[in-house]
């Protein structure tokens, strides 16, 4: 893909002034009337690529949609083969274990005797926690940077907690609609509004036939 602002010679936010400056100087530079010889075949040939690039860039919806391609592509330039992933994979696997290793050293040292003992393995279990979270926040931050999007796995426990908690906020719907003002309300809103009523009525049929 051509990189229309390095054929213009602007930065990437230049405005819409200098963009016209650019090109009406590379004009004056290659216009094909102003060559001679060989000189003119290319002129013509390099003049052709300025006036597309000038034609993007001059626009401003254009250029955003050029710009978002120009984006895609260099996101897709920097993806890395597979061994370059399995390298940096291996370089973090072995940095934890180099991690891993010095802190079994540490807690080693740390006095096995009395209140002291146990208050320095819980001081270090906390920084090696520590660390291991920072080891592990650091490569997802280098992982995201490469381009890759991460997607996180959600446990059991995740989805018993969002089906309770479905539940509980049902349940507590259910007990404030069982208020006779708020129930009257509903049935008030439900005879008057057609929209409201055309959604219960969906709800009813949908629950009533199991979907």
């Amino acid at each position: 893909m051509k990189n229309y602002y390095e054929i213009l010679e602007v930065d990437r936010n230049a405005s819409q002034e200098v963009i016209e400056k650019a090109y009406r100087t590379l004009a004056k530079k290659y216009h094909p009337d102003l060559q001679q010889g060989a000189d003119k075949q290319d002129s013509t040939e390099k003049m052709k690529i300025i006036n597309d690039a000038y034609d993007i860039l001059s626009d401003s919806f254009k250029r955003a949609q050029y710009n978002e391609r120009l984006k895609t592509e260099e996101l897709k330039n920097q993806t890395i083969s597979i061994e370059e992933q399995e390298r940096i994979l291996q370089e973090n696997y072995a940095l934890k274990q180099e991690i891993n290793r010095m802190e079994n050293i540490q807690l080693n040292q740390v006095v096995d005797e009395g209140s002291i003992g146990n208050m320095g393995r819980v001081l270090s279990e906390q920084i090696k926690a520590a660390r291991q979270q920072a080891y592990y926040d650091a490569y997802i931050q280098d992982m995201q940077n490469r381009g890759y999007k991460i997607r996180y796995k959600r446990s059991f426990k995740y989805y018993l907690k969002l089906l309770v908690a479905i539940i509980i906020t049902a349940l507590i719907c259910f007990l404030i609609y069982q208020i006779p003002p708020v129930k009257q309300f509903f049935q008030q809103l439900y005879n008057e509004n057609y929209v409201f009523k055309a959604i219960v009525d969906i709800l009813k049929n949908t629950f009533s036939t199991g979907f």
